[in-house]
């Protein structure tokens, strides 16, 4: 059976990968695809709609689910359109405030909704890993690297964020660092975050566990978006039929 997705922010970095990976596939199509000013544009050979008809366009095309990167306003109001139209939501959108995530909440009352900062399963066994090497040693400093494009408009990413939550759930920490200026000497237990933003990086996580006269570093490294659309429309396929609920992208693997 072929799935049919909506795409928001279709002309976007990964709005335009998404509909890039659905060609790739057999199982998926794309039902539509729109963005707040397409201006007649195509994505790999599909149209470009306004947004302004999201709703109408819910209603006619009737897709399974619907694949957001778009922003946190935008991404919550597509949600909520396909709450009432019984769509299934797929969002990598991030940079949330926590008031956006509490409705996002509620709308996975509604629908199936999956949320996840990144779609790449090399992070996803990041985050498996990392709160084993956090107990494993206990007491050694923690520090935390990442790096994206300059565009990027949140900081820290919310792969950052996810892995900071996975840290701090698995050891005993007095609170995060951001970045250091001046007489600025580590404290004890304290993570430190650190962001860069410069050219295209895709991605990149490093995490650095050192004391003892030993290191050891854990890093992912995404060389293309693709990697994240693709995850992103499996997520969409495996959410297509499921119950209402709020869903997670280490369900979807765990499948």
């Amino acid at each position: 059976m072929t799935v049919r997705v909506g795409v928001t922010g279709a002309t976007g970095r990964m709005g335009a990968e998404v509909i890039a990976a659905v060609a790739d596939r057999d199982d998926v199509e794309v039902a539509f695809a729109v963005n707040r000013d397409p201006d007649g544009e195509d994505v790999s050979g599909v149209s470009v709609e306004s947004a302004d008809a999201f709703e109408e366009l819910l209603a006619e095309r009737e897709p399974a689910a619907v694949i957001d990167f778009t922003g946190p306003e935008s991404a919550l109001e597509y949600a909520r359109a396909c709450a009432d139209a019984g769509v299934a939501f797929v969002t990598g959108t991030t940079g949330f405030e926590d008031d956006e995530l509490e409705a996002l909440e509620e709308v996975g009352e509604t629908i199936p909704l999956l949320r996840a900062p990144n779609f790449a399963r090399g992070v996803q066994a990041l985050v498996n890993v990392v709160g084993d090497a956090v107990q494993d040693l206990a007491g050694y400093d923690v520090e935390l690297v990442e790096t994206h494009h300059n565009a990027k408009r949140d900081a820290p990413s919310g792969t950052a964020n996810r892995l900071l939550s996975e840290i701090e759930a698995n050891g005993d920490f007095s609170g995060r660092k951001h970045g250091r200026e001046g007489f600025d000497p580590r404290e004890e237990d304290e993570i430190g975050v650190h962001v860069l933003r410069a050219g295209d990086v895709t991605g990149e996580h490093e995490i650095v566990i050192a004391d003892n006269h030993e290191e050891v570093r854990l890093t992912h490294r995404a060389e293309d978006r693709g990697v994240f659309a693709a995850g992103a429309v499996d997520s969409a396929v495996w959410l297509s039929g499921r119950d209402p609920g709020s869903y997670d992208f280490a369900d979807v693997l765990a499948d």
